[in-house]
């Protein structure tokens, strides 16, 4: 028997999310924990210490999803691993139903939108935002709708019965979420990555005083140079109620722990604030075919 590891998503079974959960934590048995928004799945992993969080925080097309890295901030939790998942668009609806029955898409926007080049060879089709690609396809399913088709991953057809017309029908093939995986219980894992000298990255965010002084945020990246830390992103938001302030995110890699800590030592010095959202070892990356 393998050990269960609880997921919560955002979405519904056949998500991208819990693709990206099962491939993440593919050593174990996952049980999935569906949740409607991404607020409501970080009060559910802060209030069920068994439960993990895969959060969606960046994309190779539309780049950095924003309110996610706030929410982050504000939870308390803490990353404790990453995974890039290549996203494939699928064409689906109900079994007999073709593609010239359909008059409807449905499907999250973003996943319309990479699909828009496709849809030109069938303008009797409407793309119809949603809230979720598999949600679109369990309401396909749930309510029967033979006019209906939904943009959503293959494991979704699969769980909800639906027939995939065209597969991959995304325009750029080079399209990958990057995942992040959170807990409120990461220091056992994070201890035996250490013993494993596996830590090799990490989340951080900061704040700096007079952000608008000429040389404020070099220093801090100057001093992260010096001691052979690798900024890999970096992401600024406004702080809510202080007007031309930012907090920013960064994401470090780095091959040697100690001097990773003694770099965040000497920053800390320069910064407003400096908290460290998590440090564990860089994620794997699904195949592109």
């Amino acid at each position: 028997m393998k050990e269960i590891r609880k997921v919560a998503i955002q979405g519904v079974g056949g998500a991208n999310h819990e693709i990206a959960a099962r491939e993440f934590f593919d050593q174990y048995e996952v049980e999935i924990v569906p949740c409607m928004t991404f607020a409501e799945l970080f009060n559910r992993v802060k209030q069920d210490r068994s439960l993990y969080g895969a959060v969606a925080i960046e994309n190779t097309l539309v780049g950095s999803i924003q309110s996610n890295y706030t929410l982050l901030k504000d939870s308390g939790l803490s990353i404790i691993g990453e995974y890039k998942l290549r996203i494939k668009h699928n064409l689906m609806a109900l079994p007999g139903v073709t593609i010239d029955e359909i008059t409807e898409v449905h499907s999250h926007p973003m996943a319309l939108a990479q699909c828009e080049e496709f849809f030109r060879q069938y303008p009797h089709i409407r793309l119809i935002e949603s809230d979720d690609t598999a949600l679109s396809a369990k309401e396909v399913a749930d309510k029967q709708l033979r006019h209906v088709g939904a943009i959503a991953p293959e494991h979704a057809a699969t769980l909800y019965g639906l027939n995939i017309l065209n597969r991959g029908i995304e325009t750029n093939k080079k399209n990958f979420t990057r995942f992040l995986f959170v807990s409120d219980r990461n220091q056992t894992e994070m201890d035996d990555l250490l013993a494993l000298n596996r830590i090799n990255r990490s989340s951080v965010c900061f704040s700096i005083p007079q952000a608008n002084e000429v040389g404020s945020l070099s220093k801090v990246l100057t001093v992260l140079a010096f001691y052979g830390i690798n900024l890999t992103k970096i992401q600024s938001n406004p702080i809510v109620g202080h007007e031309w302030e930012y907090i920013f995110y960064i994401d470090l890699s780095f091959k040697n722990y100690t001097r990773y800590i003694q770099a965040i030592d000497a920053v800390r010095p320069l910064c407003t604030t400096l908290k460290v959202l998590g440090e564990y070892e860089m994620g794997r990356q699904s195949h592109e075919d």
